[in-house]
This record gives structure tokens, C-alpha cells and sequence, in this order.
């Protein structure tokens, strides 16, 4: 299992925020954020949606400090998210696949999203650093990244956001 994957979570909710219009704005589009991940999905309430808009902020914040150099905060933070969505590990076969690591699928989906989000983000940094996170720098843009290469000099989340500053 790569549990680095898990890690994608983070950058999934946490850019599906746009002060011009929030993108996890109702039950549908929650469902449509988690359909990728089917084993994410589940009855979904609006209380699930309020409590992911919250694990969207608390993410964030978790970013937004490890970007400013506060990298304290930064695993304060992870590591409280860590404490109150623990994770636990289920050998599991599924698909005709051999027998592999994954995260059990119990508890409501925004503990599941939340267990898995705060576990890849622990393993990315644990492997890359805390210096592997970054926001963009775009001025029409405040999406998250993982940086890609080594010299951590990336500072757009994409090509998209390079060119329409005028940069990359």
C-alpha cells in the first residue's frame, strides 16, 4: 500500500475552496469529491458535509503553516488530527489482487477522509519534509501542492497558474 497516495486527499478538499465560489457547496458536490475514491462513499448527511468544510480549514491551516516555515504548528496540528482520526490498518485481497495494506473503511465518511488525509500527509512529510508542501503563489490562485522535485523551487500549483502569471 502507498500510503503517500492518501496524501492526494489533502490536496483534493482542501482546493475544492475558491473564495469566488466554494466548490463543496451541497451534498452533490461532495459526492462528486469523493466518487474517485469509492470506498469513501457512503450515506452522506449535511452535518458530514459541514464536518468536511471544517477538515477542509483545519488542512489548510496545516499547509498554510508549513508553507510560512512554522513547521511546529504544522505537525502540531497533523499530529492532533492524527490523535482524533487514528488510523487502522485491515489486510485486505480485494479484486483479485494479493494480499495488501489498507485503511479500514469504519466510521462516518468524514473520519474516513480525515483518518486517511492526515495519515498520507504524516508518511509525504515523514519522506519528503515538511518543505514538500507548498501553496500556489498565483495571484488569482491559493491551491495547494506537493512540491515534485528535490530543489522545492515549484511556485504554481500548475502550468495553467505559470503561464497566467507570466511565470514559470
Amino acid at each position: 500500500m502507498d500510503l503517500v497516495s492518501y496524501a492526494d486527499l489533502v490536496v483534493e478538499l482542501v482546493n475544492t475552496h475558491d473564495p469566488a465560489e466554494d466548490a463543496l457547496h451541497d451534498l452533490d458536490s461532495l459526492r462528486a469529491l469523493l466518487t474517485p475514491r469509492p470506498h469513501l462513499l457512503g450515506r452522506l448527511t449535511y452535518r458530514d458535509l459541514e464536518a468536511m468544510r471544517q477538515l477542509r480549514q483545519e488542512l489548510r491551516g496545516i499547509v498554510e503553516a508549513a508553507v510560512a516555515g512554522e513547521d511546529d504548528r504544522a505537525a502540531e496540528g497533523l499530529n492532533a488530527m492524527l490523535i482524533r482520526h487514528p488510523v487502522h490498518p485491515a489486510l485486505s485481497d480485494h479484486d483479485g489482487h494479493p494480499w495488501h495494506l489498507h485503511l479500514t473503511e469504519d466510521g462516518s465518511v468524514p473520519d474516513r477522509y480525515a483518518a486517511g488525509a492526515a495519515m498520507g500527509l504524516a508518511v509525504l512529510i515523514g519522506e519528503r519534509g515538511i518543505g514538500a508542501l507548498g501553496l500556489c503563489t498565483s495571484r488569482e490562485c491559493r491551491n495547494i501542492f506537493f512540491h515534485t522535485g528535490s530543489d522545492r523551487s515549484q511556485r504554481y500549483c500548475s502550468d495553467r497558474c505559470g503561464k497566467r502569471d507570466g511565470g514559470q
